[in-house]
Parts: structure tokens; C-alpha cells; sequence
């Protein structure tokens, strides 16, 4: 009796604990917001309004559609915000099936609501009810070929296709790699709507993309606590409150910046801001920065008091009940600010820009190929003035900068020592890296080979070089402690990725010369090169395998991280050296080449400057030819340099042994040259 007597007193908390109504008031709270952002636009009514210049398909698709279109949106969430926190956040036991499950039945109610959208879609698209007789044969006319159904029904088999891999799957691998293809499906998403049609289609595309993804993990990632506090709330519970928070602060500068991002399409000049858009825009981002920082204060502030309220202390019995109250008024919070940064989201899609989202009209060939106007001739200046924004890989290499120089401040606070210049190497990295895939090298590389090539040898031969010898998985090896109940944050996810199979495959030196130098054939003299330059996604698949490639390529020569057995030092100069003359044999074919690759993008440009489409593809020869030998140079003098301080600390090594030992090797030496002495005697001298 004694033993149960203080559960009972410990359980009544429990069943006095207060209803959560931060949640309850979370909801009404965003819409409040939203119609207070429409209202201040004007455009309340005119919202209303413009519904009866459209052909009307039926109540059911005009209410059903954007019922399901939430629905969908929900799923999605769900279901990637369960997969991440199944792979990051919790370890593998019940706690990590239970999210697993969650995501499987959330991606099966994910496909029924797409599949419902994707017939109502057609319905308001067409103007047809669903009841008309020729509905169905539109249909699938619609979804064979219509690009937006094409999109609509990859979605739907995506989403089935995670409900049942997700099911399926156990342990943080499959989740993580379960998690990619409602990541794909969200990419398929960014190219639909004001997305495509806008005048810097890239930028939107790329913006929507990060807005997408950054709010559908933001709110499933509360999802997923939700499911994990549900019934119990335990010490697993806690942890994974605590790490889903700096998950939380990238998502908000994520959905952040994709807002400017898309703001920037919209707006030509400063004094843009004055117009209601622009008011609207400021209120906004004041309104983001406001509740951002009130969050993180509050989910530190709570975080804090988490810390061991899931477990029995010496200090006393676990504490169920204030760790649920807790939750509860960090969930609150959390859907506060997610609600009224949507609500003003609302407000700004229903007002008008100052820069209108149609495309303007342009004949030229250039922009019938690209997408965007002809730039003007480079220059010396024009190199670095032209700019054209690619969010994603923008994001990418500002949190880069921002990570790497908060583990190296990590360490300087805890009393180790990071060198200064491996810092500054990571930084120019990033900052080579931000440059050629948003400056002029991405400019002039849409509209000339010399210019795209510009681009390849930078980011195959000069970015992975100065990323290598930051050693950025050293430092997060020293900055980032291991974790001991045997889930998986970025530590854990790095090594394993290093000491995979596949890792350890694409690590190894020789594999990496094959790929760095066979890969440039592969690429220029086969489909994959129209495709990188007809399409988005391949372009950006270019930017990451050049750089990807180029990375492992330095890294088995000069890296300091761990990694493959790399060769000595005079195979290493061997490779180096029969890579460089592939280069150079690479330079020599396209100099003196007459047959223009991808002559239907290059040669129907209209360029009215600079050298014709084959010489220019000449010019960008003779780039890849010197351009790249200068970083071979600097990886030729890196590694000289490592052996030549490799050969002194093996030297020192030796002298300290000898030191210690009265160079007893040395001894060792000179006795057996003696006995071999003797033993030939002086009669065979």
C-alpha cells in the first residue's frame, strides 16, 4: 500500500489539469489576423468580387476544392514532420513506430484528399461539374496532358506510394529516405500556380519551394510532438521537444526569407513600400521578426523547464502534469505565430503588387529560351554587379556560413582551439559557391558556354577545395556532443553517411579521379547537358554534382576530415597529375572542336554581343583549360606541402624515440651491418 500510495497522489494532477485553451484560442487568433491583413489591403470585398468573372463550376468544386486543398496541405505536413522527427529526434522503440505509423495512415488520408483535388482542380479549371457527361473524358485528357495534371497525379502516386513505404519501413534510415518523396512531391508542388507563370520564374519556383517545405516541417513537426505527448509524456518526449526547436527557428527563417523572396518579384523600388502592398509587406515582416523572437524566447523558457519533468529525479517523482501544461502553451505559441504570419500571408495574396505576376511580353530568343531578357555584355564590373537570386542555394550558403563560425565560437568558448584559417576558408567557400550559382557565372552561364563554363570549373575545381580544407566534419565531430540514447542528429547522420558502403565507395581516390574526370564526358557529350540547361531541377542537379564530385576529388588528396584511406603522397601527385592532363586533353577538344553542343539552345540565342555560339564554345575551351589548371596547381602545392609536414613530423617523431630510447634503432642498424661484417670475414673483402 505504501509503494502505490504516491502514484495515487501524483496521478491527481492529472485529471485536474486545465483544458489547453492556448490551443483553442491559437485558431480563432489566426483568422482574426487574416481578416484584420485583408482589410488593411483593401481588398476584402474586391476578394469576393472577383468570383464572378470566372465561369462557375458548381458549388462542389468551388467550396470542395479549397476544403481539400487544406486537407492535402495537412497530410503532407504530417506526414513529413512524423518521418523527420522518426529520423532525428526519438530512438528507435515504440515511441519512433508509433511516428512511423502516424505517417503512413496521415500520407493515405494525404492521397484521398489529392486525389479529391485533383478532380475538383479539373472541375474549376474547365468550368464542367463533375456531373456533366463528358467530365470524365476531360479528365483524363486533363491528367495526359496537361502539365498541371501531369503534376497533380505524380503527387497523388507519391503520396500513396509513402503511405505504404512508410508502413512499412522501421528504424531511422527508412524514414529518412521515406521522407523524400513527400520532399518530391512538395518540389512538384513549387512548380504550379503564380510559381510558374511569374516573370523571374526561378526565383519563385525556388521560394515556393523553401516556403513549402519550411512550413509543411514546421507544422509537422508540432504534429509529431502532438503524437508523441499524447497518453504519456516521458523523457523521450522532452528530448525530442527539445531538439525539434532549432528545427522550428530554420523553419521560420526559411518561410522568412522565401517571403522576401517572392516580395522581391513583386516590388521594383524602395518606394513600393509606401503603396498598401508594400505597408502590408513592412507590417509583415515586423510582425515575423516580433512573434520569431517571442517564440524562440518562450520555447528556450519552456525548454528549461522540461528538463526532467518526463523522469523521476533524486529530487522527486516525474512530473506528467507540468511537463502536458508546458507542451500545451508551447504548442499554443507555436501555432500563434505560424497563424499570423498565414493570416498576413492571406492579406498579401490577396492584394495587388506594385509588379504585376503576369509575364511580360517579350519576343526576343533569349527569353523564349531562358525565361529571362538577353544581359548585357560582361565586363570586368558586369561580373560582379549581375545577380540573379536563387534562393535555394542563397539559404544554403548563408546557414552554412552561419553554422560552421557557431561550432568554431563553440569551441573557442569551451577553451579549444579551431585555427582562424580554416574559418576563413569555409567562409570564401560559401561565398565562391553564393556567387556562382546567384551572380554572373549563373547570368552569362543560362546564355554562353564560356560563361557556363565558368561556372563548372568554379564549382567543380575551386569551391570543394577551400570546403576541404575547412574540415567541416572535424569540427562538427568536436563541436557537436554525441547523443546516448541511440537516435540520430546531424553527429550521427554524418558518420554514418562517411563510413556507409556507398561513402566509403565514392570516397576512395581512384573512384573519385573517375568520377571528377570522367564525368565532364559523361555530361557534355550526352542528353544530360540540353536537360541541366532546358530545365530548373536539372540545373540545380548540375550544381550539385559538380560540386559534390569536385569535393570528393579534393578530399582524397588533401583532406583532413576522416575519410577513405588516402594514398601516399606520390600516388596522390600521380593521380593529380593524370587528371590534369585530362583536362587539359578536355581544354584541347573543345578548343579546336566545329561541332556546337546543344546547338538548338546556343545557336538560337540571338546574342548581338560577343564572339559567335562556336567561338565562344572555343573561348570556353581555353577556360577549361587554364581556369582549371590553377586550382590543380593549388592542389598540386597543397599536397607538396602536407607530405613535405608529414616528412618533418615524421622526422621529430623519430628523434624523440631516439631521445628516449639512445637511438636504439640506429644501434639496432649498425649491429647487424657489423655481423654481416664478420660473418663474410676478411677474406671475402
Amino acid at each position: 500500500m505504501t509503494a502505490t500510495a504516491p502514484r495515487a497522489r501524483d496521478a491527481a494532477p492529472v485529471s485536474a489539469e486545465p483544458r489547453p485553451w492556448w490551443v483553442v484560442a491559437a485558431g480563432p487568433g489566426a483568422v482574426v489576423v487574416a481578416v484584420l491583413a485583408l482589410l488593411a489591403a483593401g481588398t476584402f470585398s474586391d476578394a469576393f468580387d472577383a468570383l464572378g468573372t470566372f465561369s462557375d463550376p458548381g458549388a462542389l468544386a468551388r467550396w470542395g476544392l479549397p476544403v481539400a486543398t487544406v486537407l492535402a496541405e495537412v497530410g503532407v505536413s504530417v506526414t513529413l514532420g512524423c518521418l523527420v522527427a522518426a529520423a532525428c529526434l526519438v530512438p528507435p522503440g515504440a515511441a519512433q513506430r508509433r511516428l512511423l505509423d502516424v505517417a503512413g495512415w496521415a500520407a493515405a488520408a494525404w492521397a484521398v484528399a489529392a486525389v479529391v483535388e485533383l478532380v475538383l482542380q479539373y472541375s474549376v479549371v474547365s468550368a464542367l461539374s463533375p456531373a456533366a457527361d463528358s467530365f470524365g473524358t476531360g479528365l483524363g485528357q486533363f491528367v495526359a496532358d496537361v502539365d498541371l495534371g501531369k503534376i497533380l497525379v505524380a503527387i497523388v502516386a507519391l503520396a500513396a506510394l509513402t503511405s505504404g513505404v512508410a508502413l512499412a519501413v522501421r528504424g531511422p534510415v527508412g524514414a529518412m529516405w521515406t521522407a523524400l518523396l513527400p520532399v518530391a512531391a512538395l518540389t512538384a508542388q513549387s512548380t504550379t500556380g503564380h510559381a510558374s507563370g511569374a516573370a523571374d520564374h526561378y526565383l519563385a519556383m525556388g521560394a515556393m519551394w523553401l516556403h513549402l517545405v519550411g512550413a509543411a516541417l514546421w507544422v509537422g513537426g508540432l504534429a509529431a510532438l502532438f503524437v508523441l505527448v499524447v497518453g504519456r509524456f516521458d523523457d523521450v518526449a522532452a528530448r525530442a521537444v527539445r531538439r525539434y526547436s532549432p528545427i522550428a527557428a530554420w523553419c521560420l527563417v526559411t518561410v522568412a526569407l522565401s517571403g522576401v523572396a517572392n516580395t522581391w518579384i513583386r516590388m521594383e523600388h524602395l518606394s513600393d513600400l509606401l503603396t498598401p502592398y508594400g505597408v502590408l509587406v513592412l507590417t509583415k515582416t515586423v510582425l515575423l521578426g516580433v512573434l520569431g523572437l517571442i517564440g524562440w524566447g518562450y520555447r528556450t523558457w519552456v525548454i528549461d523547464r522540461l528538463q526532467g519533468t518526463g523522469r523521476s529525479t533524486p529530487a522527486g517523482p516525474a512530473q506528467p502534469s507540468l511537463a502536458r501544461r508546458l507542451f500545451w502553451q508551447l504548442l499554443a505559441v507555436e501555432l500563434l505565430v505560424i497563424g499570423a504570419v498565414s493570416g498576413v500571408a492571406v492579406g498579401l495574396g490577396s492584394s495587388a503588387p506594385p509588379v504585376p505576376d503576369d509575364v511580360p511580353v517579350d519576343a526576343s530568343p533569349a527569353f523564349r529560351l531562358t525565361g529571362y531578357p538577353m544581359p548585357p555584355e560582361p565586363t570586368a564590373s558586369r561580373w560582379l554587379t549581375e545577380w540573379a537570386l536563387e534562393p535555394v542555394f542563397g539559404l544554403a550558403c548563408l546557414a552554412g556560413i552561419v553554422v560552421y563560425v557557431r561550432w568554431a565560437v563553440r569551441l573557442r568558448r569551451r577553451g579549444d582551439r579551431w585555427p582562424v584559417g580554416r574559418t576563413l576558408s569555409w567562409c570564401a567557400g560559401m561565398l565562391v559557391l553564393l556567387w556562382t550559382t546567384n551572380g554572373a557565372a549563373a547570368v552569362y552561364g543560362r546564355v554562353t558556354f564560356s560563361g557556363h563554363m565558368v561556372q563548372h570549373m568554379t564549382l567543380a575545381m575551386l569551391v570543394p577545395l577551400l570546403l576541404v580544407l575547412a574540415a567541416p566534419v572535424t569540427l562538427l565531430l568536436r563541436a557537436v556532443p554525441a547523443r546516448k540514447d541511440g537516435s540520430r542528429g546531424p553527429r550521427e547522420w554524418v558518420l554514418a553517411l562517411v563510413h556507409s558502403r556507398v561513402g566509403e565507395l565514392l570516397a576512395r581516390p581512384v573512384i573519385a579521379a573517375v568520377l571528377f574526370a570522367g564525368g565532364m564526358i559523361a555530361f557534355y557529350y550526352t542528353p544530360l547537358f540540353g536537360f541541366a540547361l532546358t530545365n530548373h531541377l536539372g540545373h540545380m542537379w548540375m550544381i550539385v554534382h559538380f560540386t559534390l564530385v569536385g569535393y570528393l576529388f579534393a578530399n582524397a588528396l588533401v583532406g583532413i576530415d576522416p575519410g577513405p584511406q588516402r594514398p601516399t603522397y606520390p600516388m596522390r601527385l600521380v593521380l593529380l597529375f593524370a587528371t590534369m592532363v585530362f583536362h587539359a586533353f578536355f581544354g584541347v577538344v573543345l578548343t579546336t572542336g566545329t561541332s556546337l553542343l546543344v546547338a538548338d539552345w546556343f545557336g538560337n540565342m540571338g546574342r548581338v554581343w560577343g564572339l559567335s555560339a562556336i567561338a565562344d564554345q572555343q573561348h570556353g575551351g581555353g577556360i577549361a583549360w587554364g581556369i582549371g589548371e590553377l586550382p590543380t596547381l593549388a592542389l598540386a602545392i597543397t599536397v607538396a606541402i602536407q607530405w613535405t609536414r608529414s616528412d618533418e613530423r615524421e622526422a621529430r617523431r623519430r628523434d624523440r624515440q631516439a631521445a628516449r630510447d639512445g637511438d636504439a634503432e640506429l644501434t639496432a642498424y649498425n649491429d647487424m651491418l657489423a655481423k654481416m661484417a664478420e660473418r663474410e670475414g676478411p677474406g671475402r673483402r
